[in-house]
């Protein structure tokens, strides 16, 4: 009944599915309480697989098989306080349409503590951890040209992943992010509004505008020997000759993942847009 985004849905769902189905799924609503969702999330606090500290191996697959180094004795790992916090107020909005529609009197979550908000704590990489990621992102000009792209404009991964060349006015040196990429309950590339609902319009140094130019003339050249024709609906970063699709926003995090864990960066693509003008000094 909720009047959501459909990825905005799509994460509550599978926190529903994950955490709380299966272990308070069964549970009628009116025995529900502050205590019982207390206990809940402490648990998870524990342990995210709410293993109730029992040991166990976890199988790499279900049923009969032979183990591999994939099965492995359970560890521990904590749900972060952020995660329960969003689980916390997912339930209490879920409790709260139970009260208006008179299946319970009280809404429980109201009466429950959730764990207390993180305090900030960006950590974006440093100047010269930046000029590091440039430069071995740089390897694969495409790529390159992304990672800067999210370091001098704090453009967010689904934006990049939606940027098609329209969007890019290469002579006054602006930007207009207006759409978003995000994968559906299908795992199915879709494209939304940006997460504002606002388009935004970014004001390119001299250097980034270069950088896009060049991209732009591997981008005719790719076309010129594919004897395809240039369509400014094209996309900016693509994994196709023709630039015809884009990218999967994941695909974005995981390989950024791979470059900052070879370099020894302790570092994610959304710390990127905590960069600013810092970029500015990395050289490329």
């Amino acid at each position: 009944m909720a009047d959501i985004e459909a990825t905005t849905r799509m994460g509550y769902v599978n926190k529903l599915n994950q955490y709380v189905r299966p272990v308070l799924g069964k549970l009628p609503v009116g025995r529900l309480d502050a205590e019982t969702l207390e206990s809940f999330y402490a648990s998870l606090r524990r342990c995210r697989d709410w293993c109730g500290g029992k040991a166990y191996v976890k199988h790499r697959v279900e049923g009969e098989h032979t183990c591999t180094a994939k099965c492995r004795p359970h560890a521990c790992k904590p749900l972060g306080a952020s995660s329960v916090r969003q689980i916390h107020w997912i339930l209490s909005g879920a409790l709260s349409r139970a009260v208006r529609w008179r299946w319970i009197a009280v809404n429980p979550a109201g009466q429950a503590e959730p764990p207390a908000p993180p305090h900030p704590d960006p950590q974006p990489p440093n100047p010269a951890d930046a000029a590091r990621i440039i430069n071995e992102a740089w390897r694969d000009p495409d790529w390159g040209a992304l990672v800067w792209l999210a370091m001098t404009t704090g453009a967010r991964r689904g934006e990049l992943c939606a940027l098609r060349w329209q969007h890019l006015d290469l002579v006054a040196g602006v930007l207009t992010l207006r759409r978003s990429a995000y994968l559906d309950e299908h795992g199915e590339l879709r494209e939304k509004d940006t997460k504002t609902h606002q388009q935004r319009r970014v004001a390119l140094d001299p250097e980034t505008i270069e950088v896009l130019r060049e991209l732009h003339g591997w981008y005719l050249d790719r076309l010129a020997q594919l004897d395809a024709d240039a369509d400014p609906a094209d996309y900016v970063f693509s994994p196709e000759p023709d630039n015809s699709r884009g990218y999967r926003p994941d695909t974005i995090t995981q390989r950024y993942g791979r470059l900052a864990a070879r370099l020894g960066i302790d570092s994610h693509i959304h710390a990127l847009r905590l960069l600013g003008d810092g970029a500015d000094q990395c050289g490329r």
